[in-house]
């Protein structure tokens, strides 16, 4: 049996095909950076523009999908389709053009298919907690093994973060000191004991590939690697004092798109590790569409 996963990001649209017949194996792996959520902030209505990429992404997966041979494709959306006002007008648009419903799921079940990624893939001991930290939220899970014991959804993203408090290229002094003032305000309320912190999201995993030489970039290269809490503030001052520009002309591991908002995903894995009191976290690659293959293979198994 194979399946498909699509995850309808605030900011990236991804995608993951996995083979069950003998054991799980995920066999192919895409990513798009489709900023869904840009403008959201200013009427809570997603842009037309936003929406017709967004959607030519979908039908490319779909068919590259049909041309694995998939038995089934599964689409799930997170909180730009939480929160958008015609959410349901983009939603029909997916079902009429592609023939499949794109589910909206709930901060919950984001950050518990996110961990259940996690805890199958990287098998952490002991109590960890994983950072999802997403284009409008970011989700804090934390348990043992595959038991989600704790679960904090913040509606603080790359997206939302950027359009509110980056205004200049690069950023002044005050508008990181802002920044880094509201997430410490935010991130103190979901602080919880744990022995490991794990990041997920484009942002970190960058990062990772930056440190590591990965380029170009290769997921199973980046999965497990670790980044000190030196390593984060290092890349956090080091990009900060650059143009958006720079930052891609210098660091070709990082899309041109993500190149603005890669600052505030760096505050936010800054200032968690800060308050959490952890001087490294664990990278993964894994996160809601390999999770949501998982789900299933897990099903399966136990039918």
């Amino acid at each position: 049996m194979r399946l498909a996963s699509v995850d309808v990001g605030s900011y990236s649209c991804r995608f993951s095909v996995a083979d069950f017949s003998n054991s799980f194996q995920l066999i192919y792996e895409e990513g798009n950076i489709t900023a869904l959520a840009t403008g959201l902030k200013d009427g809570n209505y997603l842009l037309e523009e936003r929406m017709e990429e967004t959607l030519k992404v979908i039908k490319h997966y779909i068919s590259k999908a049909k041309d694995l041979g998939v038995d089934r494709i599964v689409l799930v959306g997170t909180e730009a389709l939480r929160r958008a006002k015609n959410a349901d007008d983009f939603l029909k648009r997916v079902k009429e053009e592609t023939g499949y419903d794109l589910n909206v799921i709930t901060p919950e079940e984001e950050g518990s298919l996110a961990f259940l990624a996690v805890a199958f893939s990287l098998k952490p001991e002991g109590k960890f907690c994983i950072i999802d930290q997403g284009g409008g939220s970011t989700e804090f899970v934390c348990g043992r093994g595959f038991e989600v014991e704790y679960l904090r959804s913040l509606p603080v993203g790359i997206v939302n973060l950027t359009e509110e408090f980056i205004k200049n290229d690069p950023p002044t002094n005050y508008e990181l000191e802002s920044l880094k003032n509201f997430l410490d305000n935010a991130i103190y309320q979901v602080i919880t004991p744990c022995d490991v912190l794990i990041g997920l999201g484009g942002t970190i995993t960058t990062i990772s590939a930056i440190k590591h030489g990965v380029f170009p970039y290769e997921g199973e290269k980046v999965h497990g690697t670790k980044l000190s809490l030196d390593d984060i503030m290092f890349w956090l001052e080091t990009l900060s004092s650059m143009k958006a520009d720079d930052r891609v002309k210098h660091f070709p591991h990082i899309e041109p798109k993500r190149a603005k908002v890669i600052i505030p995903g760096l505050v936010i894995f800054y200032r968690a590790m800060m308050l959490f009191g952890k001087r490294e976290i664990i990278v993964s690659d894994w996160g809601i569409k390999e999770g949501v293959l998982i789900r299933e293979y897990l099903k399966q198994k136990t039918t």
